[in-house]
């Protein structure tokens, strides 16, 4: 399921932050599909982050460049995807500036959490995921009932439907935290390649944020976004 609109704020201005975040991680990854096979690699290594070199405290300032990194086109088009459909209404309630704190905020925590279950590690960690999963975090507090448009795959056939976004992030947020347990297993291909703590931390940390701006939500109206 990938969604694909969602009822908005009505009368809100426009989503500058979000807007700007996308333009940023977009423009960021196109720098990186520029890149040499080997150069790319070196940039990675260089801003991306990796927890044993935290612990030592060598590239503390990846804690936040490595949030504007992306491993490849379907991880950028899913994040971004996913901050453009749920970024503007976090936005709307929390106002430009404390809505940039609360994602870099967001961003710090999921990264804590992806460190705390992977001290020694020295593969670098890259990717927006974990911020955006504290979006969602928010989200599901402010706006439960929401009715999120969703294209759906059953086979070759594809459909729209929509769901509430308790429903939808709920589902998501329980499949992050299965997966952030079966990953203190085993390594194996089904539990390697994505920091999934990152998105269960990032997620948590949404939540608490969300219930303090939760009382600015019954102040506004929404209203269904496409058809």
């Amino acid at each position: 399921m990938f969604p694909i609109g969602d009822e908005e704020v009505r009368g809100a201005g426009p989503p500058w932050v979000t807007w700007g975040l996308i333009a940023i991680n977009s423009l960021v990854f196109l720098y990186e599909a520029s890149l040499s096979q080997q150069a790319l690699q070196d940039f990675i290594f260089r801003y991306g982050l990796v927890p044993a070199n935290i612990t030592q405290g060598v590239g503390l300032g990846t804690i936040l460049t490595s949030m504007f990194l992306h491993g490849g086109w379907l991880h950028l088009i899913g994040n971004m995807l996913f901050l453009w459909v749920f970024g503007d209404n976090v936005e709307a309630i929390m106002g430009h500036v404390l809505y940039l704190g609360f994602y870099l905020l967001g961003g710090l925590a999921a990264e804590a959490a992806h460190m705390l279950f992977n001290l020694g590690s020295d593969i670098p960690s890259v990717g927006a995921s974990g911020a955006i999963a504290a979006v969602l975090g928010a989200y599901i507090v402010m706006f439960p009932n929401s009715q999120v448009r969703v294209l759906v795959f059953l086979g070759y056939r594809a459909g729209v439907t929509r769901v509430t976004a308790l429903v939808f992030l709920g589902i998501w947020a329980i499949t992050q935290l299965f997966n952030g347990i079966a990953s203190l297993g085993v390594p194996t291909s089904q539990t390697s390649g994505v920091a999934v703590w990152a998105h269960v931390g990032g997620f948590a940390f949404g939540l608490l944020a969300g219930f303090l701006f939760r009382g600015r939500v019954s102040q506004v109206r929404y209203e269904t976004r496409g058809t």
